[in-house]
């Protein structure tokens, strides 16, 4: 391959053809800023040392005489809004056009190479195309234009030469013909852009703008001295990487003059006004994360506050002005310029080159406009004398302090950049190519903008700084600030808060690279702590002022802080520095500089102990730490004081270790410890929290005492001293006495203690102890030191307590007493006592004590005692002085002749304290019982019995067994012939009967020896059951104690009566009989009336075949298989497992007579074959005519519900699982008029089908069936069905002809298919559709299809049946619902039943929103109708009445007669004339039936199942078939839904039910519990629920009834509450008796109407007493 040098030679050149058009296009469309072209001729201008610029816009041709404003005409001024500009010019007198200027105007993208220019790109001159495609330049003696030659894209340039006698040649001109007539820029907005762009011109100095000749505005700027500045001290002068170095800073005054006419300020402006809200920063508040920063570590702060912008408010309207009337204004500056020095090598040197076409200054200047607060203040008030919609002219050069981005970042002229602060800055930025912002993309660039950035920032910190040290200067001459401040001081806070404002970084935009930029280089310049900032106490280093708190400026005054002003006014920049760690809280270790640095008085102590009480409370940090801390506050802490006599005294606080409390008893004047709390301080403050923080406690009496008691005895103190100064030690005990009884015991003891050894208290004799002073009181001897008070006051209540507290006696010390009075045998007892007991009160325990121990008192003497002087007891020796005791000869106090002793006297209680007996010890009693003196013994057994349940209720005969004290005989009289010998026997614990392990143990080794003694002991017996426990009757069950003829048996063997009413029974179990009161005593022992099904059970099992033979025939052996199935719920698991397994069930088989075939034999020609099958060896009969097909084969149960129901449990089947059915049919007969006449019957007839069938559901429901498309019949010439049997072994098909079949495939529609070659059997059709619509038809069910179907519409009518009402009901049911679920297809699996659209629908829109149905109307609603003779009618007759309003309630609520309930009392209206069906054949035996026994016995046990709800949420059982009770609605239980019930309280306490039914529920109770008497059912059992919207009258849950309150409040409760109950009794008394059947039967059938009638006709009795009794 050839080299690319080769192939360079061998090519050849071609231009690059650039569309000049399309590149200058695409250069302006970055010029994305307003006055563009102004912006770029104005730097031109500068760059030219232009001195003067002027602006022209013509709205004329160049023909003078089209002029539109001219003084000559005087015409109204035209709308400058509106008014159509032709032309631009732009002229300046600066340097005129040299060659290469000439030469560079022609170049695109070739800059001005001259460091000192600001052109850096060479596009500036091209921004006229933006607005003119021929621009005219003229420049001294020259001229050049620009033409696009011939409408193209090449841009030509023509130059010549003006004409000698030309006009303004020293004037450079640029001169713009518009594309097309345009208005004139917003005039306003034009000439503040001006007012910026000339503050940084370096030359420039005046502008004027006009309109044709009229001059709008003309603008002089003029510059004051400058004036050199250091460095401030601290700023570093070199930027990051040393590019750029600061040599020094100027600053120059700068003043701008405006003269702009009325009629541009008429205009307004087009840019919004916008205000800044207050910032939304604080500073951060004082906390005790801050208060500690010194020592457990610092804490960040908060973020730099962000700015926030709203419009202006709405402006009003100016008034009327002249428009050509000059406005003049003006504005002064201050302009910091920084001379700065570039060091760049030469590589970066030339990559700026090559990116700006020029060499980068070695020198240049950055300015800052700095506006005073002085300046500023001026600006608004100038700026208020304009216009709200505009605003000053100056308004841009105004300074920025609240951060609306109007101050910008000026490269030659103003940018888009905003800075962030508050004034404009200019310098040599490299700008982007529109020269709108800085560049930032370069890299080069980049690095050159943010060194020129941090120089800004410097800057900006310089005149910070020397703002700062103007303030300080005039600062330190004013005098030192107090709490109100002068007003120079007021001035220079706000302008502290004025530079503070002004050097706050707001975010710049566009970039916010730019205000980020310059707050670093702001802050990193200097030295982190050396920033200077006004305090209380002048300008001073951050690092020297804290943040002001409010909790410690009370005491803490020494410390500069920040002033409010400014934390109120310049909180952004505050937080700021917060942020930044430069001002930092109040801390720990300032606190205590100041604590070290001098004492705080009282009120400052106060706000020091106050502020650390509550940082204590506030401390969430280790307490360990706080209290170390605590402790080094305290050290620090000094108070200085003031004593009364007007002497300081400083108090160090860490010897503080007591308080006193305000409310203190202690004198305030007295002598306190030095450890105390000066009041002056405490009286201050919490002294909970004193103890809580400090550990300080109030100054105790004890305490203070102590200190009383140590100034005892020393020079100085003696009118303090309470042992010689007797008015200060009345003051002292006066103190002591009242706080006396607050003091706890040991404090009281305490007290005691320091006093009694103390001379301290006043007494006739001088200062005494306690205990040898005495009260007032005691003058029985008249030389006793008696207290007495200097102050003459009487010693009583609080210091008479005290004082006898403290040992100060009230009565002579016993010892005295004894030895002054008893031993010279002056004074009696009875005198003694009645002294001792005046003292009572003041004896103490001690005293008490020694009187029971001393031997002081004598005894009555007898005349076997000796002469002389008598004995001396103690008390407890002697008995009261009664009678009986003296006949005791028991030891009697001698209490003499003069006084009669009483009991109840206080002398007489006070003896007894003593110890005085009152009565004889039980055991002194008993043994004078066995005196051998007559007279005391029978004294002492008198006495006993007399006092046996009040003195000696502790007596137990068994502790005295040894004894001989009860005298007995056999006469019968009693003990000794008393007259209350039972009684006293009874008290003297002598039994009258034999105890129950007496009785057990005779039982046991001595048991009847027959029957008839048997008869003598048990009824004997049996009158002590009550004495037995259970554990006494548990051991006698298992006794073998009862005669019988087969030997002694236990009781739990045995069975009562004299035989089973089931003689069956009687010889498989033993039954004995010894009268009734001997039967309930082997009741109670274990023996049980009847045996339990469990036990009848697993005797059966046993020996099925023996039982069956006992039973006789298979009738007797169903029946004792009904009681199995009956009580099935109380067998055992295991039992029915092994009934399961046990040949115990009867089947039966039918085998045809003779040897005839089974086609040829007919329905009476079967004999029936009975034989013992396992459960899976017995079908049951579900079809009819199947069973009719293979009866002679299959052994199948007895056809009766109840049976079926036990057959089902031990697992037989269903005859149709073990059948497979198969239809055989010819060809369809289409149209057939035979299809269409039964469709219609069907569909007729159906509906009193349904109305009559209760029992079970429907798949399908009536709505469904109407559908034409869900219910079809077909016709065929014929129909055949094949039946294949599978049951165990047998295997066998049979095949015959049928008139009618239905069957149904999934979900589709039913159809029935009849036969056209025969006429239809109705019962093969209802068959075929009851087979459809139900899950397990019945023979029964069948049979009424058939008879409905086959019977004309009045035959049903005469036979009872409401034909009008049920078609209507089917004619108003609702649209059909919704397709029902694919059949099982297998018959055994038992679905959940599909409700009927009739129950169902109705109850979900009718019943769900209404009250409970009314009762059906009454067949007599008038008054009773009785015999005529009957003047006054028996309570049985109205009973009566009434039970047959009440049983045609319930015949209506279940569509149909009970059977067999209360014969004769049903109106024979009521009855429906309806032709029976045939019997079905269940046994070739007569019918037999039921013993009433049992039937009794199924009752007690439906009744004795009842019981409790445990639950508290209970759930309807969605098993449960409804029974209707009127229009359709449930009676006992929801349609197979799950309905949950919360329990809402007990039955025996109402008041828990809903507050507003509280007492119709009271009444509904009142109702139910004489109907739980009634069946002796306990209360627990039943329940009251409220369904707001059903249908649900009651329902039975696990043998728990539950009763509607809804239904009582609807039909009952307005009667109940006139006090007519009996109809409230009738009907609850029969739903009652509804719901414990379903105890025996859970569906609603045949068999539930049984049992619910029997349970009826058994409790008839009670019912009609319960109404007689409410009728009297």
């Amino acid at each position: 391959m050839a080299s690319r040098d080769a192939l360079w030679e061998s090519g050849h050149d071609e231009t690059v053809e650039v569309n000049q058009r399309a590149l200058i296009d695409k250069v302006l469309a970055r010029y994305s800023g307003e006055f563009t072209v102004f912006r770029e001729l104005l730097q031109n201008s500068d760059d030219a040392r232009s001195e003067e610029v002027e602006i022209v816009f013509e709205t004329k041709p160049v023909d003078p005489e089209a002029r539109i404003i001219s003084q000559a005409t005087g015409g109204p001024l035209p709308d400058l809004k509106t008014v159509l500009v032709h032309r631009w010019k732009f002229r300046n007198n600066g340097v005129i056009f040299r060659d290469e200027d000439w030469s560079r105007l022609k170049k695109i993208a070739e800059g001005n190479p001259d460091e000192e220019k600001i052109g850096a790109f060479g596009v500036g001159f091209y921004s006229l195309f933006s607005v003119t495609d021929d621009p005219w330049v003229t420049s001294g003696e020259q001229w050049m234009a620009f033409y696009w030659k011939g409408g193209k894209d090449q841009l030509y340039a023509r130059r010549g030469n003006l004409p000698a006698d030309a006009e303004g040649k020293e004037w450079t001109m640029f001169d713009m013909p518009l594309r097309e007539p345009a208005p004139m820029p917003v005039p306003f907005d034009l000439i503040r852009f001006l007012t910026s762009s000339i503050t940084f011109m370096t030359h420039l100095r005046r502008i004027s703008v006009f309109l044709d000749d009229k001059r709008l505005a003309r603008l002089e700027k003029s510059a004051g001295e400058s004036q050199l500045l250091a460095v401030p001290r601290g700023v570093n002068p070199r930027t990051e990487h040393g590019i750029m170095t600061i040599s020094n800073i100027r600053s120059t005054p700068l003043h701008i003059r405006a003269e702009v006419l009325k009629w541009v300020y008429s205009l307004g402006s087009e840019k919004k006004r916008v205000i800044k809200m207050p910032d939304i920063a604080k500073v951060a508040k004082p906390s005790i994360q801050g208060l500690f920063s010194s020592i457990f570590g610092g804490f960040s702060g908060s973020s730099t506050p962000q700015r926030t912008v709203t419009p202006l408010p709405v402006t009003e309207p100016e008034p009327e002005m002249d428009l050509l009337t000059v406005n003049q204004s003006s504005v002064s500056l201050t302009i910091f310029s920084a001379e700065v020095t570039t060091k760049l090598d030469k590589k970066f040197t030339a990559a700026l080159h090559r990116s700006t076409k020029k060499e980068p200054p070695s020198r240049l200047r950055c300015e800052l406009i700095y506006t005073g607060k002085s300046e500023y203040d001026a600006s608004m008030q100038e700026d208020a004398k304009f216009p709200s919609s505009t605003g000053s002219i100056f308004q841009g050069l105004r300074a920025d302090i609240e951060g609306v981005g109007s101050t910008r970042v000026f490269i030659g002229h103003s940018t888009a950049q905003t800075t962030g602060i508050g004034g404009h800055m200019a310098s040599r930025f490299i700008p982007t190519v529109e020269r709108e912002s800085i560049d930032f993309m370069d890299r080069n660039i980049t690095v050159w903008n943010k060194e020129l950035l941090h120089v800004g920032g410097a800057l900006a910190r310089s005149a910070y700084e020397y703002e700062l040290q103007d303030i300080k200067s005039m600062w330190n001459k004013l005098p030192p600030p107090t709490d109100a401040l002068a007003d120079e001081q007021k001035a220079l806070i706000h302008r502290s808060i004025h530079a503070l404002k002004f050097f706050t970084f707001h975010t710049s935009t566009p970039s916010a690279e730019v205000s980020q930029l310059l707050e670093t280089s702001f802050f990193s310049c200097s030295s982190s702590s050396n920033f200077p900032i006004l305090s209380s106490q002048g300008v001073l280093n951050c690092a020297d002022i804290r943040m002001p708190d409010p909790s410690l400026s009370t005491f803490v005054k020494n410390l500069p802080v920040i002033p409010q002003e400014l934390i109120l006014d310049a909180a952004p920049m505050l937080a700021v520095l917060q942020s930044r760690g430069l001002i930092k809280a109040i801390t720990f270790d300032d606190v205590l500089k100041e604590l070290n640095s001098r004492p705080l008085s009282s009120l400052e102590m106060v706000s020091c102990l106050k502020w650390w009480m509550q940082i204590s409370s506030e401390w969430k940090g280790d307490r360990n730490r706080l209290i170390q801390v605590q402790r080094t506050l305290i050290n620090a802490s000094i108070l200085s004081a003031t004593t009364d006599k007007g002497e300081e005294k400083l108090t160090q606080l860490s010897s503080i270790q007591t308080y006193l409390a305000p409310k203190s008893i202690i004198p305030v004047g007295s002598p306190l410890p030095e450890h105390i709390l000066p009041l002056q301080v405490s009286k201050e403050l919490d002294t909970t929290a004193l103890e809580a923080v400090f550990g300080w406690s109030e100054l105790s009496i004890i305490d203070w005492l102590s200190h009383l008691c140590s100034l005892q005895g020393k020079v100085g103190n003696a009118e303090f001293d309470i042992t010689v100064s007797a008015p200060w030690s009345e003051r002292v005990l006066g103190v002591l006495s009242r706080g006396w009884p607050a003091l706890p015991a040991q404090s009281k003891d305490r007290i005691t203690t320091i006093l009694k050894d103390k001379t301290c208290v006043p007494t006739s004799g001088g200062m005494k102890m306690p205990e040898q002073s005495y009260f007032a009181t005691v003058n029985i001897f008249q030389d006793l030191p008696v207290v007495t008070l200097p102050s003459g006051n009487n010693v009583r209540g609080p210091m008479e307590r005290f004082l006898q507290a403290l040992g100060v006696r009230k009565h002579v010390e016993l010892q005295v007493l004894f030895n002054r009075m008893v031993k010279t045998n002056q004074w009696t007892v009875a005198e003694l006592m009645k002294y001792l007991a005046s003292i009572r009160s003041t004896l103490s325990e001690e005293e008490l004590l020694r009187l029971r121990n001393t031997a002081a008192f004598s005894r009555e003497l007898t005349q076997d005692d000796p002469d002389g002087l008598p004995n001396r007891y103690q008390a407890r020796q002697l008995y009261e002085p009664l009678d009986i005791f003296r006949k005791l000869k028991l030891p009697v106090l001698d209490w003499g002749q003069k006084v009669k002793w009483r009991g109840s006297s206080d002398e007489a209680k006070l003896l007894f304290d003593l110890g005085l007996e009152r009565s004889p010890p039980l055991g002194t009693i008993i043994s004078l019982c066995t005196d051998q003196d007559a007279e005391i013994r029978n004294a002492a057994l008198h006495y006993l019995l007399d006092n046996a349940s009040t003195k000696y209720q502790g007596y137990d005969a068994h502790d005295f067994e040894n004894l001989a004290y009860i005298p007995t005989s056999r006469d019968g009289k009693g003990l000794s012939g008393h007259a209350k010998g039972s009684k006293d026997a009874e008290k003297l614990q002598v039994h009258a009967h034999p105890s129950p392990n007496q009785l057990l143990q005779l039982l046991r080794n001595r048991p009847p020896k027959d029957i008839a003694e048997a008869r003598k002991w048990f009824p004997v017996i049996s009158t002590r059951l009550s004495d037995f426990s259970n554990s006494n009757l548990h051991d006698l069950s298992q006794i073998p104690f009862v005669p019988t003829p087969s030997g002694r048996l236990q009781p739990s063997q045995c069975y009562i009566g004299a035989q089973s009413t089931n003689s069956i029974h009687s010889a498989l179990f033993t039954f004995v009989e010894f009268g009734s009161i001997g039967n309930s005593f082997l009741m109670a022992c274990g023996a049980k009336q009847e045996p339990s099904i469990e036990e009848i059970a697993k005797v059966l099992l046993e020996s099925p075949a023996k039982y069956y033979k006992l039973c006789g025939d298979p009738e007797r052996y169903l029946q004792e298989l009904r009681n199995l199935a009956v009580n099935l719920k109380q067998i055992s698991g295991a039992t029915i497992t092994r009934m399961k397994r046990s040949p115990m069930l009867l089947g039966m088989q039918f085998k045809p007579r003779g040897d005839k075939k089974v086609e040829d034999v007919d329905d009476d020609e079967w004999d029936a074959t009975y034989g013992l099958k396992k459960a899976e060896e017995i079908v049951m009969v579900d079809d009819t005519n199947t069973y009719q097909a293979f009866k002679d084969i299959l052994w199948t149960a007895p056809q009766e519900d109840l049976i079926e129901v036990l057959y089902h449990t031990l697992g037989s089947r269903k005859l149709s699982v073990h059948v497979k059915e198969e239809y055989q049919t010819t060809a369809e007969i289409p149209s057939s008029k035979r299809s269409a006449e039964i469709h219609e019957l069907v569909l007729e007839r159906l509906p009193l089908f349904l109305y009559e069938h209760t029992h079970s559901r429907t798949r399908v429901s009536m709505t469904w069936l109407s559908n034409p498309s869900n219910f079809v019949v077909k016709t065929f010439g014929k129909l055949a069905v094949q039946r294949q049997l599978r049951f165990g072994d047998l295997r066998m098909t049979k095949s015959h002809e049928v008139s009618a079949i239905a069957k149904r495939v999934g979900s589709g529609p039913i159809q029935l298919w009849v036969a056209g070659n025969t006429q239809v059997d109705m019962y093969d059709v209802a068959m075929s559709l009851n087979k459809q619509l139900f899950d397990t038809p019945k023979a029964n069910d069948a049979l009424l299809l058939m008879t409905i179907l086959s019977t004309d519409l009045r035959s049903l009518k005469r036979r009872g049946y409401n034909v009008n009402r049920i078609l209507k009901q089917k004619a108003a049911a609702l649209p059909p619902a919704a397709t029902p679920p694919v059949l099982p297809q297998d018959p055994s699996i038992v679905k959940p039943p599909v409700s009927l659209s009739g129950p169902s629908v109705s109850r979900t829109t009718n019943a769900l929103n209404g009250p409970p149905p009314p009762l059906p109307p009454k067949p007599d609603s008038t008054q009773p109708q009785f015999p005529a003779d009957a003047q006054h009618p028996t309570p049985w007759k109205m009973a009566g009445d009434w039970l047959n309003k009440a049983k045609d309630t319930i015949q209506q609520s279940t569509r149909g007669p009970i059977p067999g309930a209360f014969p004769g009392l049903i109106p024979s209206d009521s009855q429906p004339i309806v032709d029976p069906p045939p019997p079905v054949k269940r046994s070739p035996s007569g019918p037999s039936a039921t013993p009433t026994n049992v039937i009794s016995h199924n009752i007690d046990l439906a009744v004795k199942a009842c019981k409790r709800e445990s639950g508290d949420v209970l759930q309807t059982r969605q098993s449960m078939h409804e029974v209707k009770e009127t229009l359709n609605e449930s009676y006992c239980d929801v349609s197979g839904q799950a309905e949950n019930l919360k329990l809402a309280g007990e039955m025996d306490v109402s008041k828990t039910f809903l507050g507003d039914n509280q007492v119709a529920l009271a009444r509904f109770i009142h109702v139910l519990l004489p109907l739980s008497k009634v069946y002796d059912l306990p209360q627990s059992t039943l329940h009251i629920f409220y369904d707001a919207t059903g249908g649900l009258i009651a329902f039975n849950r696990n043998a728990s009834l539950f009763m509607n309150f809804r239904f009582y409040q609807q039909w009952h409760d307005a009667e109940v509450k006139t006090g007519q109950l009996n109809n409230a009794y009738i009907s609850w008394y029969f739903t009652l008796a509804h719901e414990i059947a379903h105890n025996l039967v859970q569906p609603h059938n045949s068999e539930h109407e049984f049992y619910f009638s029997a349970i009826c006709e058994k409790y008839l009795m009670d019912l009609g007493r319960l109404l007689s009794a409410n009728s009297n």
